[in-house]
């Protein structure tokens, strides 16, 4: 299984619209950062994790040609926008695109693409095939295994997920032990750490690095990550062994 980091970016991505801060006007591209998702691909199937509004322009850069499904962590905008996008796969393939999502994150997509739901099979809208996350079960992909881990970002519960030996975790500050407890063992994890400031909604590069330390994966990968948290190079030679910050394009191998 390769699991491809498409964007590790927070919620307005890395530049930050007009910003002269070091961060934004880096040439270093792991400090250009697209809305955070992560492509997952094995030999039967290719599975995207959260189509924010850079979907389009990722899939071009990955070179995704084919795409059996999206599952989703949450409604929020940088996590759903980019579901229009998916045309191209429904005209290649001759498919729809298989769509997994709790109810909730259901009502999210219905609100923000009720041309998709309306009933009416206009030429050329997204062909999709919904498929409902009951967040206490696991369900299968074309044969992959997701375990949702429940999380809160700040009153809003999301889902993480735990594939295999791996565990994308993103949009959380709290997590409930019974939920870590479906995260340990895991030999790569991935948290989201915004910046060194506390937040309301995510944690911080210090929480995150604590509840690393906790899981004690042997790898951990930080994401979601603003320009508020420093230069990738500097931020990441900081970072205790075995901890690093995730960047655009990087590719994992379980």
């Amino acid at each position: 299984m390769n699991i491809t980091f498409l964007g590790t970016g927070t919620s307005q991505g890395v530049p930050f619209i007009g910003c002269p801060c070091p961060v934004c006007t880096s040439t270093n591209k792991k400090d250009q950062r697209l809305r955070s998702s992560v492509w997952i691909e094995t030999p039967d199937a290719s599975i995207v994790i959260d189509s924010g509004p850079d979907f389009r322009y990722q899939m071009i850069r990955a070179n995704v040609r084919q795409l059996d499904a999206i599952v989703f962590t949450h409604a929020h905008k940088d996590h759903i926008a980019g579901l229009d996008d998916i045309r191209p796969y429904n005209f290649f393939s001759g498919n729809p695109v298989k769509i997994y999502a709790t109810p909730e994150t259901q009502e999210g997509l219905h609100r923000e693409f009720s041309y998709i739901f309306s009933g009416m099979n206009y030429p050329g809208i997204p062909q999709i095939e919904m498929h409902t996350i009951n967040p206490d079960e696991p369900f299968f992909v074309n044969g992959v295994k997701f375990t949702p881990i429940k999380l809160l970002h700040y009153k809003l519960e999301v889902l993480g997920y735990r594939v295999g030996d791996f565990t994308y975790i993103t949009d959380a500050n709290y997590i409930a032990p019974e939920e870590l407890n479906k995260v340990r063992g895991s030999k790569a994890i991935t948290l989201n750490a915004l910046r060194h400031e506390p937040h309301i909604s995510h944690f911080t590069l210090a929480q995150a690095i604590e509840l690393a330390k906790d899981l004690n994966a042997e790898e951990t990968y930080f994401t979601h990550i603003s320009h508020q948290l420093g230069l990738h190079d500097k931020v990441n030679a900081e970072l205790p062994r075995g901890m690093n910050l995730a960047y655009d394009g990087l590719t994992l191998t379980y």
